[in-house]
């Protein structure tokens, strides 16, 4: 079990403890855990044969040390299979779904004793639970939208949970017998926030009648639960735990390109493609570019090659969408997408002053060895309470803690900015949770909607006006509120918030939190549209943190964003000036 297993075992046992009504200080103690094991920098089960490491961990006492130990053995904790037994596999699914948290579960679960997701949608459509205390008729249609939302993206899975896969299975098969060419495509490859499966193409001579090796590699892979089909050019598996598949398909080298240009999609870019083909006299599929008149391969080793006998740029993978870039392509006019190396700083991260896990120094100290020039510290304001918001006379202290140890760290690292800012609450009249004498004093305002997410499209849409009218607002964060297949956006006429940040100056923020990624791809290609500056956050809690930028990167790349449309790709003093402040 890794790190993000063991975390999630404790939450869900957690989750159920609350359902059973169990004690709430205890209840705690596992979600604090899980929270120090989501933060933690080794592997857990790299500690398991000298428990007394894993108890210097904080939030990590003994119980929950002989709870890692346990799980890293037999990849089960008896405490959450005896509550599973108690409630029923499927009260896990019910506590996933948008409107049920633990206590309406509980309170559900103690009247009707229902404890699946169809039983409690029969309960809700039949108008069962509007008659329990603190409920309603509002309250039950939330729970049937959410239960059907959960089902469209039940076998969804966000991109850190494709990577980690990613990162797990690329060396047992990079290495593998034969193989020369490895790529992991599919919608993965294309950038999109969730993808249903995952696509591998391995080449190497010979390939595929010589590709045994690789095929044995991937069959004893870890994780691997059911093989779901096995032929000579093609595997088929689902893995444990999630349930994902993947899928193994193996070709020669001179097809890797085709293959690769094929299975990374998508489907309508695909359809175009082969259209453009046939025009041509030519026929695409996934083993190389053809001559329609007698077989001759045109082109198949690299999607380059592909590409250019088609009378085209390259594409890259993040555009392949048929939203106009094939036509783009045609007439040489595709963006220069920003990249990675593009970004000098991050300006959304929190640290211990409120709810994230290092101090200012270790922030301004990952961030440089990221090769960034600048950061900004944005903690919480008080409104969110459970993250330790910060009032007004503890931002002031934090305000002068952030200057003095930016001076300190300038000694050793010359001319790095740590610039204050704060996120602060937008609350649910749209005031911001914070004196604007405080405000006007810091670099960067971020303001964010934590709470209120069932208001009705017009009250947000006032609320996030308001918002943007107060002087002192720089930059609109995660402005969908999403938690990927885990909350839905809040509704609000997102062309009238983009009208009024547009004539505010107000900037939109791409939080690549990877349980996030909001701005979406196509809300951020309008604000390019529109001429919104963009900025790009990891909305980090711990230095690792740093490392998502690449998701957010990725939304910002399939909105056909430039480096010049995102703000944080300029040298500090410049992005400061280009703040509405």
């Amino acid at each position: 079990m890794d790190n993000r297993d063991i975390a999630r075992r404790l939450r869900e046992t957690a989750d159920l403890m609350e359902v059973a009504g169990e004690d709430s200080f205890r209840i705690r103690s596992y979600r604090k855990a899980a929270d120090a094991i989501d933060a933690a920098t080794v592997p857990l089960a790299s500690l398991c044969d000298d428990p007394r490491r894993l108890l210097e961990l904080p939030g990590i006492g003994k119980t929950m040390c002989g709870h890692i130990v346990e799980l890293v053995g037999s990849g089960q904790l008896g405490l959450h299979q005896e509550l599973l037994a108690r409630f029923r596999p499927g009260m896990l699914e019910l506590l996933q779904v948008s409107g049920l948290g633990p206590k309406t579960v509980a309170l559900i679960w103690q009247t009707y004793n229902a404890g699946s997701l169809d039983e409690v949608e029969a309960l809700a459509k039949a108008g069962k639970l509007r008659e329990l205390p603190r409920m309603g008729a509002k309250a039950e249609e939330k729970i049937l939208r959410g239960i059907a939302v959960h089902r469209e993206l039940s076998g969804r899975y966000r991109r850190d949970q494709i990577a980690a896969v990613i990162e797990l299975l690329r060396p047992v098969l990079s290495g593998a017998p034969g193989v020369t060419q490895l790529a992991f495509a599919g919608s993965y490859r294309r950038g999109k926030d969730t993808v249903g499966d995952l696509d591998i193409i391995a080449s190497g001579p010979g390939f595929p009648q010589q590709g045994a090796g690789v095929v044995a590699a991937f069959l004893a892979a870890p994780r691997v639960d059911t093989v779901l089909a096995q032929g000579e050019n093609k595997v088929s598996l689902r893995l444990q735990g999630d349930g994902l598949q993947v899928d193994l398909r193996l070709l020669p080298p001179e097809s890797f390109g085709a293959a690769l240009q094929y299975f990374t999609g998508s489907k309508q870019h695909n359809i175009h493609l082969r259209s453009r083909a046939q025009q041509l006299g030519l026929k695409l599929n996934e083993y190389g570019l053809l001559r329609d008149s007698d077989g001759v391969m045109i082109a198949g080793a690299t999607e380059e090659d592909v590409y250019s006998a088609l009378g085209l740029d390259y594409i890259a993978a993040e555009l392949r969408e048929d939203a106009g870039e094939i036509e783009a392509a045609a007439s040489h006019s595709l963006p220069h997408l920003i990249t990675q190396a593009d970004i000098r700083g991050d300006v959304h991260m929190h640290t211990t002053a409120s709810d994230g896990r290092a101090s200012i120094l270790e922030m301004a100290a990952a961030a440089a060895d990221r090769g960034y020039q600048y950061i900004c510290i944005t903690d919480h304001s008080q409104a969110l309470a459970m993250a330790s918001g910060l009032d007004e006379r503890r931002m002031l202290e934090h305000l002068a803690a952030i200057r003095r140890d930016e001076k300190e760290f300038q000694a050793s690292h010359p001319g790095f900015r740590v610039f204050a800012g704060i996120e602060v609450d937008i609350l649910s009249d749209g005031r911001l949770d914070m004196a604007d004498e405080v405000l006007a004093q810091l670099d960067l305002v971020i303001g964010s909607i934590h709470s209120r997410f069932d208001q009705s499209s017009e009250d947000t849409t006032a609320r996030i006006l308001r918002a943007v009218g107060n002087p002192h607002l720089d930059l609109l964060g995660h402005p969908n509120g999403r938690l990927l297949l885990r909350r839905e956006p809040y509704q609000y006429d997102f062309e009238r918030i983009l009208d009024a940040c547009q004539a505010a100056g107000v900037a939109m923020e791409i939080n690549a939190s990877p349980e996030r990624l909001d701005l979406n791809d196509v809300q951020a290609r309008r604000c390019r549209e529109r001429g919104i500056p963009i900025v790009i956050n990891t909305d980090a809690h711990h230095p690792r943190h740093l490392d998502n930028i690449g998701y957010g990167i990725a939304t910002a790349r399939r909105a056909w964003l430039e480096a010049h449309d995102v703000l944080n790709t300029l040298p500090a003093e410049l992005f400061l000036s280009r703040l509405r402040q």
